[in-house]
């Protein structure tokens, strides 16, 4: 059976045609109670590298069951989640946890990291041979490997396996305790701040580094605008460097910060010159793609304020609508761009096949984001009540509705 649109744009090679009469071969979509508009668009299935499905360990907080299943709701048809689990995944009997409830529950295609280090711990590398032909990359997102040498290591084993070195860019001397942006808003609330020193210049070691051993190397979650510079300059010199930013850091500033957990993340909502910069970068390359950061908690680990609540908030339910509508609908991007970054250039960069995979939106149907409506076990998300414009139709995984 095939699923039929009378009118469609259709993302091919970079562009989109407009077709009467679209036929979606081998696929069925329900249509039942579903009132397709004039703005359909059908688009590959988006690629989040950057997600914390929190199973094994912590399935009070999300599962590979719930997670995949939001991710699909948001559109994605392949994630890759971090490796802050329990067990660490750094081994592969550690990660073979992992990749049966994967198997057992996935809705869509999951790639795990395996660590950079054993435990997440930075003192020694884990088995990352063992664990390189089941993961996407190696990464110790949460933390950052503080010591040089040891992330020197890390690139050369790396390299040697064909794999990317993905790093969560924190230098913990320079964090000082803070929780939010180091800026006007922590200042005037008597907040202790986050410097942007603490991420860039990790990155700017990681930088040489890269250099100097050939490492394909990608950054988590890029927040300051010093740090979208060195990566341009990097990028200008031939280092094989690829960066993602988060939706929140294109969208919001400390400008937006309340009291409030659900605007609680690292890194955190940096200042609008940051925000700039990650747009620019964005527009001309230098920030490749975009990833969520899905990072769920409980509402009680949430609902403690900026100072008490964990950090981490949840965006594969809204990262399409809320980017369509805060950068495409406003002319910051192109809508071609913004699949790029959210589909091709993840896949590309990191193996992913995204073949028999798309997702349809229906683009004029506006909606105010309610975290009620969430597939996703968390519900903390800083665009709470935000209107957007972008409603998911259908999404389709090798073939299939999900």
């Amino acid at each position: 059976m095939s699923a039929v649109f009378d009118r469609a744009y259709v993302y091919k090679n970079g562009s989109f045609a407009f077709e009467k009469n679209v036929f979606l071969d081998g696929v069925f979509i329900n249509s039942e109670n579903k009132t397709f508009g004039n703005d359909i668009y059908i688009f590959p299935g988006f690629v989040d590298v950057h997600v914390h499905l929190r199973e094994p360990g912590f399935s009070f907080k999300e599962t590979i069951l719930t997670g995949s299943a939001a991710a699909a709701n948001g559109g994605f048809t392949a994630v890759c989640t971090m490796p802050n689990l329990n067990p660490v995944p750094d081994s592969l009997s550690h990660l073979e946890k992992q990749l049966d409830i994967i198997k057992r529950d996935g809705k869509i295609q999951i790639l795990p990291f395996g660590s950079i280090t054993v435990g997440q711990e930075g003192l020694a590398l884990s088995d990352m041979e063992g664990m390189a032909p089941f993961v996407a990359g190696f990464s110790d997102d949460g933390r950052g490997v503080q010591n040089g040498a040891l992330m020197r290591a890390a690139m050369e084993k790396a390299k040697s396996l064909g794999k990317v070195i993905c790093a969560h860019c924190e230098d913990m001397s320079l964090v000082g305790g803070g929780y939010i942006h180091d800026g006007a808003y922590a200042a005037a609330h008597g907040h202790t701040g986050i410097p942007s020193e603490s991420e860039w210049r990790q990155i700017a070691r990681d930088i040489e580094l890269c250099a100097a051993t050939g490492c394909a190397y990608h950054v988590c979650h890029v927040s300051a605008k010093e740090s979208v510079e060195l990566i341009r300059q990097a990028k200008k010199s031939g280092v094989n460097i690829t960066c993602e930013t988060a939706p929140h850091y294109l969208i919001l500033t400390d400008d937006n910060l309340q009291e409030d957990g659900r605007f609680k993340m690292n890194p955190p909502l940096r200042s609008a010159d940051d925000r700039a910069a990650l747009t620019e970068g964005l527009r001309d390359g230098t920030v490749d793609m975009i990833a969520t950061d899905h990072a769920p908690h409980t509402a009680d680990e949430k609902s403690r304020g900026l100072r008490g609540s964990l950090m981490g908030v949840v965006g594969l339910e809204t990262a399409f609508p809320v980017l369509y509508t805060g950068l495409v609908k406003t002319g910051k991007i192109s809508l071609e761009r913004l699949i790029e970054a959210m589909s091709i250039a993840p896949a590309k960069r990191f193996g992913i096949d995204n073949s028999g995979c798309f997702t349809v939106f229906d683009l004029n149907e506006s909606y105010d984001i309610d975290p009620d409506e969430f597939v996703s076990m968390g519900r903390a998300t800083p665009f709470e009540g935000m209107e957007v414009y972008g409603r998911r139709i259908s999404t389709v995984y090798k073939g299939e509705e999900i």
